[in-house]
């Protein structure tokens, strides 16, 4: 019986139609029956805000609005991680793991691709114009810089 190679493929995904259609192009174009493949979902979860006691009006912040935004915060993860689910629900010949970070997106893919090491980091690409990426930032551009391994940045087509 052969042993197939294994390889690590580390997908960023934030639940919004790019980063979807990064991990569906993944899925076809990537991902083969020829290797043991697993899948490393990764979301970058925003960093949970430091409130001060009291806010700049004098309000004190209570800790039911701080529990309120952090169960937000996880139920938006959840969601994000189902929605991809929903992507490879038919992939029967892939492993998948689930990597929920705090942080900023750029850091953090930066970060997990280093300790990960996977074989190819996987990111979607808003396609935004010079303008945009000069004010917001391109996570993609951020980590085909930065990032310790191969990165395959995956745009979806504009039809």
């Amino acid at each position: 019986m052969d042993s197939k190679e294994e390889r690590r493929i580390l997908v960023a995904v934030d639940g919004g139609d790019e980063s979807l259609y990064a991990l569906s192009w993944c899925l076809k174009n990537v991902v083969s029956d020829n290797y043991s493949d697993t899948l490393i979902l990764l979301y970058a979860k925003a960093p949970r805000a430091v409130y001060p006691a009291l806010d700049g009006t004098g309000y004190l912040f209570s800790s039911d609005v701080i529990a309120t935004a952090e169960r937000y915060s996880n139920d938006l993860a959840e969601s994000i991680v189902e929605k991809c689910r929903r992507v490879f629900k038919d992939s029967q010949n892939v492993k998948v793991e689930v990597k929920v970070e705090n942080g900023d997106p750029r850091d953090v893919i930066c970060e997990m691709s280093e300790k990960l090491k996977p074989d190819v980091l996987v990111v979607g690409s808003h396609g935004y114009g010079f303008v945009k990426r000069a004010l917001l930032g391109s996570v993609s551009n951020h980590c085909a810089q930065n990032a310790k391994c191969p990165v395959l940045i995956v745009k979806k087509p504009k039809h």
